[in-house]
């Protein structure tokens, strides 16, 4: 394409000197036209094709690099994500894979074109005069020291656009997660405010990267004239000295005219590329980003039989931290119902934590099935267990999405009948869309109750033989709590529920009991029992039956 748009100057020169030796006529001049014209649809349609194939590419690259982050991501455990923001995550999603889809597509596009053009413009030229060539470069050297200042500069610029971009996407993530709250507190204006900062923040970064981009293009034009200027003065001369014809000399002004593009393009590019390997470089830092938790090298598949835990003298920090929040755990955990209270901060849900298996813990401390947890694949552990938490996640689609989320084949009677065992059906059906009511995001729409119990239906429609609830019912009413109880407490021999919850009437109806105090098992047994040795137990009875809360 580039070599066919090269022969155009050709021509044109071709036709001059016809003009100037008096030998032209109408005929060889619309010849001329039109060989131009040919020449000129054939690079516009070659251009097309490759422009459409590299560009095509570089959607595609994209799209698995979205896709690699995504995967990527979904992978890594708890503790990555309490170091790293939402925002920051999405910055590597959005901005970042744009930066080096660009590089990738239009970078890639203009690099290859300006090069091939530059090297055979620079080729034609020489082959029409060395000495008027060498004029007409004599300031490269100048735009290409200019240029490799600027670049690193951009290169850390750059950088500190996206990282202001996570904080501003941050920001406004978890103002509209919380709006509710923003608009209890009338905080509207000082959030307002806040997020102007953020991002007028970006603006001034942004405008530090502008003004690198700003001097590259106009330190290529400059280049660009100042060589022109030189061809004007030097091979004006040469014509005159008929060194060369009028012809080439016009061929040669046409030769430099296309040099100025690959000239200015070093800029563009330069800008595109470093934004592109900037970003490039930022999500390679988040792809060698590794889970502290990882699976054995010969991990133990044999099928679970029992669903159990077994705690033997467990010790646990969590990492990055040397304060223990759990001490010397002994504990035997399943099947049959398990509650587990204590003072708020004594690692109640740390333990359910770790249950679930969303931290390490030390060889021969953490037992499932009677089996080390460290020879089995997190997998193996994860499938066995059904999770309900105090905040419940609810995705922003329908009711009915949410909960076969727990088992996606389910049928829609399974789907119904999970959702009576955890006493919301009826409510269900009172909305106006029924099961397929949106729930919102973070499901706003519905009650702190009502979320809750939609979750515990995901649970239960799960069908796994763990279910931990780590304070999963503290919003539900007593009345719907007696009913989703008496769900719960059919014997099953092939089940465990552990449940967190300060409240006794739940409690007391537990087959056994755990209580915590400082991250230490201090008792354990039935309702009765710890009644009678436990005095943490027994003030929490005695303050919530004076208030009425055990009912009758």
């Amino acid at each position: 394409m580039d070599f066919l748009q090269l022969l155009i100057p050709r021509l044109l020169g071709s036709g001059v000197d016809r003009l100037d030796a008096g030998t032209a006529t109408g005929q060889t001049l619309l010849k001329t036209g039109g060989l131009i014209l040919l020449t000129g649809l054939g690079v516009a349609g070659l251009r097309f094709v490759w422009r459409y194939q590299i560009i095509g590419f570089s959607r595609r690259l994209e799209r698995i690099l979205r896709d690699r982050i995504f995967e990527h991501v979904l992978g890594l455990d708890r503790v990555f994500f309490e170091r790293c923001s939402t925002g920051d995550i999405m910055a590597h999603a959005t901005n970042d894979t744009a930066s080096v889809q660009m590089a990738c597509g239009m970078g890639l596009v203009a690099a290859i074109d300006a090069l091939v053009m530059a090297v055979a413009v620079i080729g034609f030229m020489l082959h029409i005069n060395v000495s008027l060539t060498f004029m007409a470069l004599l300031p490269m050297p100048f735009l290409v020291l200019f240029t490799r200042i600027l670049a690193t500069r951009m290169h850390r610029r750059f950088n500190r656009v996206q990282q202001q971009f996570a904080l501003l996407t941050e920001f406004a993530r978890t103002t509209l997660v919380s709006i509710r709250l923003i608009k209890v507190y009338t905080l509207e204006r000082l959030q307002t405010r806040h997020f102007d900062r953020l991002g007028r923040g970006l603006v001034r970064e942004s405008l530090r990267v502008a003004t690198i981009q700003g001097l590259l293009f106009p330190a290529a034009t400059l280049v660009g004239n100042l060589g022109m200027l030189l061809v004007l003065y030097f091979g004006g001369r040469l014509v005159i000295l008929s060194v060369i014809s009028l012809g080439e000399f016009v061929a040669f002004i046409s030769y430099l005219f296309m040099l100025i593009w690959p000239m200015m393009a070093v800029g563009w590019v330069t800008n595109i590329m470093q934004r592109g390997v900037t970003s490039l470089r930022r999500i390679q830092t988040l792809l060698r980003a590794r889970p502290i938790l990882t699976d054995p090298p010969r991990p133990d598949e044999r099928p679970v039989r029992e669903p159990v835990f077994t705690l033997r003298r467990l010790d646990f920090s969590y990492p990055g931290t040397s304060r223990r929040v759990l001490r010397d755990i002994e504990l035997e955990i399943g099947p049959g119902l398990i509650g587990i209270t204590g003072r708020s901060g004594s690692g109640k849900s740390t333990l359910c934590r770790l249950l679930a298996r969303m931290y390490p813990v030390a060889d021969g401390t953490l037992f499932f099935d009677h089996r080390d947890v460290n020879t089995l694949t997190l997998d193996l552990v994860r499938r066995h267990i059904a999770w309900v938490d105090q905040e419940p996640t609810l995705f922003g689609d329908t009711i009915y999405e949410n909960i076969l989320l727990g088992r996606p084949g389910a049928t829609r009677d399974e789907v119904e009948e999970a959702a009576r065992q955890a006493a919301i059906h009826g409510e269900i059906l009172e909305l106006p869309r029924g099961y397929q009511t949106p729930v919102g995001e973070r499901g706003v729409n519905l009650s702190g109750g009502q979320r809750q119990r939609l979750a515990l239906a995901r649970a239960l429609l799960s069908n796994r033989p763990v279910l931990i609830i780590d304070d999963g019912l503290s919003a539900i009413d007593v009345d719907t709590e007696e009913k989703i109880l008496s769900w719960l407490c059919q014997p099953r021999a092939d089940r465990t529920v552990v449940v967190v919850s300060h409240r006794i009437k739940l409690l007391r109806s537990m087959d056994r009991i755990v209580v915590l105090e400082q991250g230490r098992v201090i008792h354990q047994g039935s309702h009765r029992e710890l009644l009678e040795r436990s005095r943490l137990y027994r003030i929490m009875y005695e303050k919530q039956h004076s208030s009425g809360e055990l009912g009758g």
